[in-house]
């Protein structure tokens, strides 16, 4: 005869049984738990949305001024130079008797943007002068509508939270780099405000690898390759990482795999990169 199993009940004066006290406790657990991961899963989304949704948008509205125009952006229409900018660039001859390259004009590589943002470097060292063109004018003047952005008149700036909660923005300008300069040469798209996640998460995207060094995704860096080879061989690590905080040390003079010394409520430091244009 098959032995009956007993489930004790719970009665008034007993309270809730141990099996109904371990299963409320798991639930609860379960719960925390999905949160905890529900957080994760929407901050990745987020992330791909400033991927997917601004970052190629704005790369994909780069290319349509250049078609739109005939020249890249800010450049002067009648006398390319072939940089961002270009129509601020005074040759340095007045006849024109030198070769017209980038290395014979003045007052190169200054910074397109709509408005100062962060002030310079705050988000990563070697910020150039603003140029006098405004980023949203130029847009406007050539009847290209800007990707939407964190508002109207804001198109070039993006709203998200740091892995601590806190608020960062995402701003949007584009500059012309030197020939040697180790965050890459030539015209390049400058995203400032970037945690060092969401930087590593963008530069395995574009160049299937996290690498500050190399590919067309960088860390801003003003140094040159005489100071910093980049051969064609692995460089470092992004500087920094989540665990370093605004307020903290010089993430510059550590290593990216190192340990900051932020809390849990701290804000997360920001860096900018530079993304390598085809033209």
């Amino acid at each position: 005869m098959m032995s009956r199993i007993t489930i004790p009940r719970r009665s008034k004066q007993s309270g809730y049984t141990l099996v109904e006290v371990a299963i409320v406790l798991a639930a609860i657990g379960l719960i925390v738990g999905g949160m905890s991961i529900g957080k994760e899963v929407l901050r990745e989304a987020d992330y791909n949305r400033i991927q997917n949704k601004f970052l190629q948008q704005w790369k994909v509205a780069y290319d349509l001024y250049a078609q739109r125009t005939g020249t890249v952006l800010g450049d002067s229409q009648i006398a390319p130079t072939l940089m961002v900018n270009g129509f601020e660039a005074v040759p340095n001859s007045v006849n024109g008797s030198l070769a017209g390259i980038p290395q014979n004009y003045s007052s190169t590589g200054l910074r397109i943007c709509e408005g100062q943002g962060y002030a310079a470097n705050t988000v990563g060292s070697g910020d150039p002068g603003l140029a006098l063109q405004k980023l949203h004018d130029l847009y406007d003047r050539a009847g290209i509508r800007m990707p939407p952005g964190r508002a109207e008149g804001q198109e070039d700036r993006y709203a998200y939270e740091d892995s601590n909660g806190n608020a960062a923005e995402i701003q949007i300008c584009f500059q012309w780099n030197p020939d040697k300069q180790i965050s890459g040469s030539g015209n390049v798209m400058v995203i400032r405000g970037l945690t060092p996640d969401l930087a590593r998460k963008l530069d395995v995207s574009i160049d299937g690898k996290a690498d500050a060094l190399e590919g067309r995704f960088r860390q801003q860096n003003n140094g040159v390759n005489t100071t910093q080879r980049s051969l064609q061989t692995p460089g470092h690590e992004w500087l920094a990482n989540n665990t370093y905080s605004v307020s903290g040390a010089d993430p510059t003079s550590m290593l990216g795999r190192g340990r900051g010394e932020s809390k849990d409520e701290d804000r997360v430091v920001l860096l900018t990169a530079h993304w390598l244009m085809d033209q």
